[in-house]
């Protein structure tokens, strides 16, 4: 959430800046709000004068043995005419807190501006693409000619479509992906590794972002009339351990890593990528988070996307890392880098991690804070988050570059100690 004070001191130059990424704020509507919270304000501090006034005259007239049945009847008409007071401006409060909670962060100045994907900018490239000297699978064919080892059939039988079921040889696969990337965070880059429930409640998912506004985008439960819904990511429980607490200056910079599955109703997707595993309602993620102070958080930024780098490195695998534009960074960010691998059955790049920074966005609705070692005061953090990586698209890049002729997978050389030693599977 912003800080209402841009809304309050500079409403048409704050308008102005979250039209940059296309949204469209109500000024005339929160103006006229916030004359009501002002008017009702003052209204409040009035009665409650009065009515400590009135208060103190009650004492004053018993003592000199006058009738108090006048002043205790003004008294309390002046509490019935507080509460009314109060409650309609709560109302109001409650109106500006439900605009506020749907507006997404400022766009930090060094983000290019554009109106889609097609605008953001590519920042750096790494690897060579292979040339193949036989016609290339998709990673679904190639899954299938391994022992059946990605089955989408069972997925569907199972669950529906937009479901897998992994076997053999490509669960292993599957799970020492996750295995290398939680020791690659923990062991090379300081990340604390973590394990955190997959059911979370509504101050959790509000508190990151993902509610009230993309509700839609979740798997909601009701068990015994206790509201949860199914993570869409590990940033909403990881990041969540710092609602409401304040830590102390020295304990920062605080870096957490997390393999879970994560669940996406992909409400927004307009059926792209059907087929395999790039968008699937349940998938297996390595998620970072960091805590950070505000004047660290752009250099984190950099050092994250780098951890995430690392992965594919490791891997060689191809990738290319795009910064994007206005038009396409997401509703918590300021700032966000784009990790995109080589597919080659696609020809192109995709997605396989998104770094962000988020600013103190998601910690002032969090409200998450450190002790300034020199003010004592305690001060907004800054969180950051970004997959490292997305094992399923992780499995799908490699099915695709390690692709043989025979219809077997090489092994990476960094998953080999993995996989027992493995070369080759199929």
């Amino acid at each position: 959430m912003l800080d209402p004070k841009l809304f309050r001191n500079d409403i048409e130059a704050t308008a102005a800046q979250l039209a940059k990424r296309g949204f469209v704020l109500d000024t005339a509507l929160l103006i006229q709000l916030e004359e009501q919270r002002k008017a009702f304000q003052i209204k409040t501090q009035e009665l409650q004068n009065q009515r400590n006034t009135r208060s103190k005259s009650i004492g004053k007239a018993k003592a000199q043995g006058e009738d108090i049945q006048p002043l205790l009847a003004e008294v309390s008409q002046l509490g019935a005419d507080l509460d009314a007071a109060k409650a309609e401006q709560d109302d109001v409060l409650a109106k500006i807190d439900d605009i506020l909670s749907a507006v997404p962060n400022l766009i930090h100045e060094s983000v290019p501006e554009g109106a889609s994907e097609d605008d953001n900018v590519e920042i750096k490239r790494w690897g060579t693409p292979r040339v193949f000297d036989f016609e290339v699978k998709d990673h679904v064919d190639v899954g299938a000619g391994i022992g059946n080892g990605l089955d989408f059939e069972s997925g569907a039988k199972l669950a529906g479509t937009r479901f897998a079921v992994l076997r053999g040889q490509i669960a292993k696969m599957h799970r020492a992906l996750a295995q290398l990337m939680l020791d690659v965070h923990t062991q090379e880059h300081g990340y604390q590794e973590m394990y955190v429930p997959y059911l979370v409640n509504q101050e959790s998912l509000y508190g990151t972002g993902q509610l009230p506004k993309f509700g839609e985008d979740l798997f909601h439960t009701d068990l015994s009339n206790k509201k949860f819904s199914l993570i869409p990511t590990a940033e909403v429980p990881l990041t969540n351990l710092l609602r409401n607490e304040i830590v102390e200056e020295a304990e920062l910079p605080i870096k957490m890593c997390a393999h879970t599955p994560c669940f996406r109703s992909e409400a927004g997707s307009g059926g792209r990528d059907i087929r395999g595993l790039i968008r699937q309602h349940q998938f297996d993620k390595v998620e970072m988070v960091q805590i950070v102070k505000p004047e660290d958080s752009f250099g984190a930024l950099e050092a994250l996307t780098g951890h995430a780098e690392k992965i594919l490195e490791k891997l060689e695998l191809p990738y290319r890392t795009v910064i994007l534009c206005t038009g396409d960074i997401g509703f918590s960010a300021t700032k966000t880098f784009d990790i995109e691998v080589w597919l080659p059955a696609q020809n192109t790049y995709r997605e396989i991690s998104s770094c962000s920074n988020m600013g103190d966005f998601q910690a002032r609705r969090m409200q998450a804070r450190f002790r300034n070692s020199e003010t004592k005061k305690p001060e907004l953090l800054h969180t950051l988050n970004g997959s490292g990586l997305a094992v399923g698209r992780t499995l799908v890049a490699i099915l695709e570059n390690y692709q043989q002729a025979d219809g077997s997978l090489k092994v990476p050389t960094a998953l080999q100690p993995y996989m027992n030693g493995l070369t080759q599977i199929g």
